[in-house]
C-alpha cells in the first residue's frame, strides 16, 4: 500500500512534468517565494524554475529575504511592472498583498497562489496546494493510533503547536487535527495541562523554531513535564520547524529516544527526518513538492495556451472575495518505517543527506 502511494505520487509528478514539457507557447513567469532560510522554499523555488524553463518559459524567481513582507510586496510590484504573463506567489502573509495585486488585476495578469492562499484579493485566479485539512487529519490520526485512544482508558497529556494565525493554511491544519482530537479533549481522555488549547494560544509567529522552543520550555517549566515528573504523551506540531523547537526543548530537559512523547510534523525537512531516524520525532507529513511544482507548471501552460485550467476543488477555499478554483495534491505520513521508500527511493533526498 505504501509502495502504491509512493508510485502514485511520483507518477503524478512525471505526468504533469511531461505535459509541461510539451508547452506550445513560451511566456515570462514571475515566481515569488517567501524565504531562502528554509530548505522547503529553496527546494520549491528550484523545482518550479527548472520545470518552467524546461517547458520553454522565461522565469523570474525571487525570494523575499527572510520572510520580509515589504520585500515580497516590492518584488511582486516589479513583476507586474515588468509585464510578467503569469505570477506564482507563495505568500508570507496571505492578507498583505491586497493592494499590490490590484496592479495585476488591472493588467489582467493571472495570479496563482502557491501553497498558501492569498486572502482578500480578487486578483487571485487559481490556488495550488496540498489538501491541508487532510494534513491535520493525518497528524491527528497518528496521535490517535499511537496512543490507542479508541480503546485505552487514559488520560493522556498533550500540548499543541501550530503556525501564525495570519497563515490561512493553519485553519485547515488545525481543523483537520481537531476533527480527530477534540472529541478526546471533550471527554477528558486527552488533557492539555497548560490549558493552551485554542489555535491562537498554540500559534507560533512565522513558524519560527526558536519561538516554538521558547514556548515549550515555558510550558515544561510551568507544568512540570519531565521524564521522571509529569508525563507528556504527545505534542501536536503542525510543521517540522515547530516540531524541531519542541524537540530541542525536550532534549535539553532530559528527554531522549526512550521517553520522547509522540511528536508530529510536516514537510519532511532534513533535520526532522534525522530526528525521526533517531527516535526524537514520530512522524512528518510528506508533501512531495515536485508534484505541486509540476501541477503549477501544468496550470501555467494551460493559462498561456488559453486552455481550461484543471482544478479539483471549487468549494473549499474562499479568500474573502469568493471561492478560488483550486488543485489539491495528496499528502502522506512519513515515519521511521517508510521514510526510505518515500524520500530516498523516490529520489527526493540522497541517503547521505539525512
Amino acid at each position: 500500500m505504501k509502495i502504491k502511494t509512493c508510485l502514485t505520487v511520483l507518477c503524478a509528478a512525471v505526468i504533469a512534468a511531461g505535459f509541461s514539457a510539451q508547452s506550445a507557447l513560451a511566456a515570462k513567469i514571475g515566481v515569488s517565494m517567501p524565504t531562502q532560510s528554509l530548505q522547503r522554499w529553496n527546494q520549491d523555488g528550484a523545482n518550479m524554475k527548472t520545470m518552467l524553463e524546461k517547458a520553454g518559459h522565461q522565469v523570474e524567481l525571487l525570494y523575499a529575504g527572510d520572510n520580509d513582507i515589504p520585500t515580497q510586496v516590492n518584488q511582486i510590484e516589479n513583476m507586474i511592472a515588468h509585464g510578467d504573463d503569469v505570477i506564482v506567489i507563495a505568500s508570507i502573509d496571505g492578507s498583505a498583498l491586497t493592494e499590490v495585486l490590484k496592479g495585476a488585476k488591472e493588467k489582467k495578469i493571472p495570479v496563482i497562489a502557491y501553497d498558501r492562499l492569498i486572502m482578500n484579493s480578487d486578483a487571485v485566479s487559481y490556488y495550488a496546494t496540498f489538501d491541508n485539512f487532510k494534513v491535520g487529519e493525518i497528524q491527528g490520526k497518528y496521535i490517535e493510533e499511537a496512543l490507542k485512544l479508541k480503546e485505552a482508558k487514559g488520560p493522556f497529556d498533550i500540548e499543541f503547536f501550530t503556525g501564525p494565525t495570519d497563515d490561512n493554511n493553519v485553519n485547515f491544519f488545525w481543523g483537520g487535527a481537531m476533527k480527530i482530537l477534540k472529541p478526546y479533549l471533550d471527554s477528558g481522555k486527552l488533557v492539555c495541562k497548560s490549558g493552551q488549547t485554542t489555535k491562537e494560544q498554540a500559534a507560533t509567529l512565522n513558524w519560527n523554531l526558536e519561538e516554538a522552543q521558547k514556548r515549550m520550555e515555558n510550558i515544561i517549566s510551568s507544568v512540570g513535564y519531565a521524564p521522571d515528573g509529569t508525563k507528556l504523551d504527545a505534542v501536536l506540531c503542525s510543521n517540522d520547524a515547530t516540531a524541531n523547537g519542541v524537540t530541542n526543548a525536550l532534549l535539553s530537559n532530559g528527554y531522549d529516544a526512550s521517553n520522547m512523547p509522540v511528536i508530529t510534523g510536516q514537510d519532511c525537512d532534513k533535520p526532522s527526518v534525522k530526528n525521526i531516524k533517531k527516535g526524537y520525532q514520530s512522524m512528518s507529513v510528506f508533501k512531495d513538492t515536485r508534484t505541486l511544482a509540476a501541477q503549477v507548471v501544468k496550470m501555467v501552460d494551460e493559462i498561456v495556451a488559453g486552455k481550461t485550467v484543471e482544478v479539483n476543488d471549487t468549494k473549499t477555499y474562499d479568500n474573502g472575495t469568493g471561492v478560488i478554483p483550486s488543485y489539491l495534491c495528496n499528502p502522506v505520513a512519513a515515519t521511521k518505517d517508510n521514510y526510505k521508500e518515500l524520500l530516498i527511493d523516490s529520489g527526493y533526498y540522497k541517503e547521505k543527506d539525512i
